[in-house]
This record gives structure tokens, sequence and C-alpha cells, in this order.
């Protein structure tokens, strides 16, 4: 669920002042969270042509260099998937998904999972 407030004090790092709100979306179990660059309608599809699906996602946990994260989303409700593997694992990444609605991330790296729930909303 999206979440606008304090960062968990283990993602604020380059964030000042450290407990400034901001959009974000942790994991159901703690070990990751995604952070989003808009309070509303952050997330698109298809992407708009002047504003692109920036997540940055951060780690509880240690990451292996080199490390890719592994995205498995399902579109809840359906049995529409898709995947994506970002090569650098959790750090800034685009992520853009086929159609509008609200998508189950199953996210692997490092030998970690975790999983949150994104909307895109239409374009």
């Amino acid at each position: 669920m999206l979440a606008v407030g304090p960062l968990p004090a283990w993602a604020r790092s380059g964030f000042h002042p450290p407990n400034q709100p901001v959009a974000h979306v942790m994991g159901a179990q703690g070990k990751i969270v995604a952070i989003l660059w808009a309070r509303h309608d952050a997330l698109h599809a298809p992407p708009l042509p002047n504003q692109a699906n920036k997540i940055l996602w951060v780690s509880r946990l240690d990451v292996q260099p080199g490390s890719p994260l592994t995205i498995r989303a399902t579109l809840n409700g359906t049995d529409r998937t898709a995947t994506r593997e970002l090569p650098n694992g959790p750090a800034p990444s685009y992520v853009n998904l086929p159609v509008a609605g609200c998508w189950t991330l199953n996210l692997s790296w490092s030998g970690h999972e975790d999983q949150v729930e994104l909307g895109y909303v239409p374009s």
C-alpha cells in the first residue's frame, strides 16, 4: 500500500531532511522499499511521453554486486503476467508494465525475496 511519510531509517540515505515525507511502498516482509516520485498517479501504463515510471528500490538486506532484481508481476484478479529484470539489482530503475491496474510484484535479488503492490493508472 502506498504510504506518504518518512522512509524507514535504513532507506533514508541521500534524503534531506531524512524524515521528510516521501511516497513509498514497503515490501510485505519489510526487506525492500519502492520509492516513488509522485504522491498520486506516479506510475502510468503505457508510460507518459514526458514522465518515466521511475522507482528507487532500496534493499534492507545486503546486495551482492552484479546480482539483478527480478520482478515477476501479476495483474491482480487476472492471469496476466510480466517479467522484468533490473541488471543492477535494487537501485534507480524504470519499470513499465503493459496495462493499467493494481499489480503484485514478486521480487527476488541476492538470494532475498519480497513482494509489493503497485498501482499503474491509464495514460
